[in-house]
């Protein structure tokens, strides 16, 4: 007899604070093939793929759904297979197993429905596990006092549910479950940022008609070039770190008592998933130009949506930046993302009146809002880190020229 094989969790690294088991796609008895997905992880961060290491027949599941596993747990086990007979044999026996189920034909399923026939009341000869139309009975009861039953009586039924407001045909319901892994670590996250830090925003405001221009001047050739649109964020990302170089502390973050200042710029980019919230790591941003910026962002939006992204995609981050205006907000106040000491919120663009060399304009603005920790940032730093990106995006030739 082949000895059956573990199917392991990964390495999971110290920064994964839970890891359930989210689904099996393979079932006991189901055939799977070597590096063929059997069992999905879902961590507070992201889903992991566990595959088969070998080729075989899934021989038990360890862990159920829902159920809290570590590193390296056994998962199950799979029955290495060599005789594609014992392949054929399992399928046959698990789709007999299958078959063993009594059921309606669609035919007397209709009567039943049609004839308001309570199921409980039908006797038949099984066929096959079938019951056939010529083969079910009913009692007569079930028919004669409904034939009984006449007008004045379905009448005085009817105007005794309108007068009484009967409900009964009405469902309340409710569905409870348990929170997943993402959705229980972002909330931790934010209580211990309101709990842990002294948070305040400070707002300013953007004319984005500069940066508008660019994209409708070089939008095709850059598409051309690069195979990726030109798109806001690239513009927002260099002008966060053309301000961070100036305002070191914004790039801090906060240990203990100790502050950290980094010399890198790794720009968090928050980006929306089914699971929820999460935020990639653009690293070393700085040395990025502006279609690797934005080629990075449209990867990390693709594999979010799938599930796919990697943990190396989540760590580290020294600065954050979200954009809740593709969802159309004007205006948020966004929470600071730990053990960093500020966010950079971008919102919706709006034609707005404005008054520039006092005459009335209709330009496209835009609300900025950083929130900052004000254990390390002075309100007076923070305002001046906003206004330094807010005049670098309407005027961007200040990155060129470095001032």
């Amino acid at each position: 007899m082949n000895k059956n094989i573990k199917i392991l969790a990964p390495d999971l690294p110290e920064s994964i604070n839970n890891a359930v088991i989210l689904k099996w796609h393979k079932q006991i008895g189901n055939t799977v093939q070597e590096d063929e997905l059997v069992v999905e992880i879902e961590t507070d961060k992201i889903i992991l793929e566990v595959s088969s290491p070998v080729s075989g027949i899934l021989y038990s599941q360890n862990m159920s759904i829902g159920q809290s596993i570590q590193s390296q747990s056994v998962l199950g086990y799979v029955q290495p297979i060599k005789k594609k007979s014992n392949i054929f044999n399992t399928k046959t026996h698990s789709v007999k197993k299958n078959n063993e189920r009594d059921f309606f034909t669609p035919k007397i399923r209709r009567l039943i429905t049609n004839n308001e026939i309570n199921k409980v009341m039908i006797k038949g000869i099984k066929i096959n596990k079938k019951i056939t139309k010529d083969d079910f009975i009913f009692k007569k009861s079930c028919i004669l006092n409904k034939e009984k039953q006449t007008e004045k009586t379905k009448t005085n039924i009817l105007l005794e549910k309108i007068v009484n407001n009967d409900t009964s045909s009405r469902t309340r319901s409710c569905n409870r479950i348990a929170m997943n892994p993402l959705r229980k670590k972002i909330s931790e996250r934010l209580l211990s940022t309101i709990q842990n830090t002294a948070m305040l925003t400070t707002f300013n405001e953007v004319n984005m008609k500069p940066i508008m221009l660019l994209r409708n001047k070089y939008d095709d050739c850059f598409k051309e070039k690069h195979g990726v649109k030109l798109g806001y964020m690239s513009f927002y990302v260099k002008a966060v770190i053309h301000a961070l170089k100036k305002f070191p502390d914004m790039n801090a973050s906060i240990e203990g008592t100790d502050i950290i200042y980094h010399d890198y710029y790794d720009i968090n980019i928050a980006v929306s998933t089914p699971r929820g919230l999460i935020t990639p790591v653009l690293k070393y941003a700085n040395h990025l130009s502006m279609f690797e910026i934005e080629k990075k962002i449209k990867s990390f939006s693709i594999l979010g949506q799938s599930g796919k992204l990697q943990l190396k995609d989540l760590e580290s981050g020294t600065f954050t930046i979200t954009n809740g205006g593709v969802f159309g907000s004007l205006f948020s106040t966004p929470i600071i993302n730990p053990p960093q000491v500020a966010i950079l919120g971008m919102h919706y663009i709006k034609n707005r009146p404005v008054v520039i060399c006092n005459k009335i304009k209709i330009l496209p603005m835009m609300y900025l809002a950083i929130s900052y920790d004000h254990q390390l940032i002075d309100g007076k730093q923070a305002i001046q880190f906003l206004n330094c990106i807010k005049d670098t995006i309407e005027d961007f030739s200040r990155i060129i020229i470095d001032i």
